[in-house]
């Protein structure tokens, strides 16, 4: 029985699996060491996780999270899990799960497009090459976070039509004043912005917004794929909501500036479980 993880910043996808069969999944609070101590992550093992388990013993645990690019970080990640599933853990990036979810043991290109935005030049075992994605306030181009924030600074000043940005504010009950403090005071203002992600979704038809989310995945191709050694020999495929629910902006982005997309998948655990089989 093997036990796999797939983290970001919102939320914790876990599968349960034997011999290649699903038997159980749960979704609990996002877990990211990068953010959050070892003992906030045990709080949400052990309070989320485990009673959902319901006393099932895991042979192995494969935990896969954005946050997991250091070691210390990943023990952090093993040694909470660990607090109450007594099973050898591996942890790895995010990053890798898109790898090996999107390539298997084949070299290419893998990229994320959730709340956050990432990508890697993966060798078929290794990932060899990546652009740091730098975060939302310095990269992370194309992501839900950066959607969000250029679209919270459109509406605040004044550069999207007065109806739809009055829809905005009645919508989410905000005012210029709680957005402020919504991105500059409140924890985790990488998770809000992401999740005005839909509402900007709904309005591409509004060219204002359709030319704001292009630009933002042209940006992602010029800064992130295209800086990889060789990228125009790669099929460069995508993991994430994002990717998902815009592949028509994104595909029509990568071809502007000569990237061929390949697979796109909302999630990478069923491909995940198939690799570790």
């Amino acid at each position: 029985m093997i036990l796999i993880a797939d983290s970001g910043s919102t939320k914790t996808a876990w599968g349960l699996w034997d011999g290649g069969r699903l038997v159980g999944s749960v979704k609990t609070a996002g877990i990211n060491p990068y953010y959050q101590e070892e003992a906030d992550i045990a709080t949400t093992i052990g309070g989320e996780l485990v009673p959902a388990l319901g006393g099932v013993m895991v042979d192995r645990v494969y935990f896969y999270g954005a946050g997991c690019a250091f070691e210390e970080k990943n023990r952090q990640v093993a040694r909470a899990i660990n607090r109450f599933i007594p099973a050898p853990v591996e942890v790895a990036s995010d990053l890798m799960a898109a790898a090996r979810a999107l390539c298997g043991d084949r070299p290419g290109i893998a990229c994320i497009l959730g709340t956050g935005s990432n990508s890697c030049l993966y060798d078929g075992r290794r990932i060899v090459e990546q652009v740091s994605p730098l975060g939302f306030i310095l990269g992370d181009e194309g992501s839900g976070a950066v959607l969000g924030k250029l679209f919270v600074g459109d509406c605040l000043k004044r550069q999207l039509p007065e109806a739809l940005a009055r829809e905005f504010m009645e919508r989410y009950e905000l005012t210029p004043a709680l957005l402020l403090d919504r991105v500059y005071k409140r924890p985790f203002p990488n998770r809000f912005l992401a999740s005005l992600s839909p509402f900007i979704h709904e309005h591409l038809s509004e060219p204002s917004v359709y030319r704001m989310v292009y630009e933002s995945f042209r940006s992602f191709f010029i800064r992130n794929v295209r800086m990889y050694t060789g990228y125009q020999a790669y099929e460069v495929g995508f993991v994430g909501s994002v990717a998902y629910h815009y592949q028509e902006v994104l595909r029509a982005a990568a071809s502007s500036v000569g990237v061929g997309v390949g697979a796109i998948m909302r999630e990478p655990m069923d491909a995940l479980a198939r690799y570790h089989q």
